[in-house]
């Protein structure tokens, strides 16, 4: 479970975050949307302990962040927006050298390795040096790694970003099928994938949130039951 209680982030005297509280229950998929720069990829990174909040309390499965960050962080799977990678290693060097980190070895390592790289379709480049993937294949690593110790909370920024169709599609099954034993949250800017992927929806707007429910009920929000419209009239971007 991600729980997360009144939290506040500012930069300098600009308020980020303003005083926002969830929670993600373990069989939920979270989609978390809002403008740019309405305070997604920072709420985001205070839940996963890369930023601290300036007030606020954060909870993952019961253990508090600020307390607590390193027993908090092993329970999290954390895919963020055009994640750093190590160009100059292979798909499964990389994959190893994450898997080493966990604290995994022999066959308990090769097995998780394999597992990810059939999620996350990347036979074809394993062997391949980083620098030289696509920016699909380059995303679906970053994935990979956020996957490979199994986590109870994933947190994904933008999990879909640079893929084909096809390769959409695939992940967002991925998606919903973990999403049946885990808290998931996803931010996306693709409202689709709100309809696609998650069972509920928080929508935050300069830093404030604005909606939290279903997507059925987000969409109800509009006579036609259109996304892009709910969505500009919840951040005041209506004509």
């Amino acid at each position: 479970m991600i729980k997360i209680e009144n939290v506040n982030k500012y930069f300098g005297s600009k308020k980020a975050v303003d005083d926002i509280s969830f929670e993600v229950n373990c069989g939920e998929v979270l989609g978390f949307i809002g403008p740019n720069g309405a305070g997604k990829s920072t709420t985001m990174r205070i839940i996963t302990g890369f930023l601290p909040p300036s007030s606020g309390k954060i909870e993952i499965n019961g253990t508090n962040m600020l307390i607590n960050p390193i027993a908090a962080k092993k329970q999290i799977g954390y895919l963020p927006e055009n994640a750093p990678l190590y160009a100059n290693k292979t798909v499964l060097e990389f994959l190893s050298f994450i898997a080493e980190i966990r604290g995994f070895k022999g066959k308990e390592k090769k097995r998780r390795i394999d597992k990810v790289v059939a999620q996350c379709f990347l036979d074809p480049v394993l062997h391949q040096s980083i620098d030289t993937l696509s920016k699909g294949y380059t995303h679906r690593t970053c994935f990979a790694q956020s996957i490979l110790h199994d986590p109870e909370v994933l947190i994904l920024d933008e999990p879909t970003d640079g893929l084909d169709p096809n390769q959409k599609r695939e992940v967002r099954n991925l998606i919903k099928e973990m999403g049946k034993s885990k808290a998931i949250i996803i931010s996306t800017h693709i409202l689709e994938e709100v309809e696609a992927v998650t069972s509920r929806v928080v929508l935050i707007n300069e830093g404030k949130k604005e909606f939290d429910g279903t997507p059925a009920t987000f969409k109800k929000l509009s006579k036609t039951g259109n996304l892009e419209e709910v969505f500009a009239k919840l951040t005041g971007n209506e004509e």
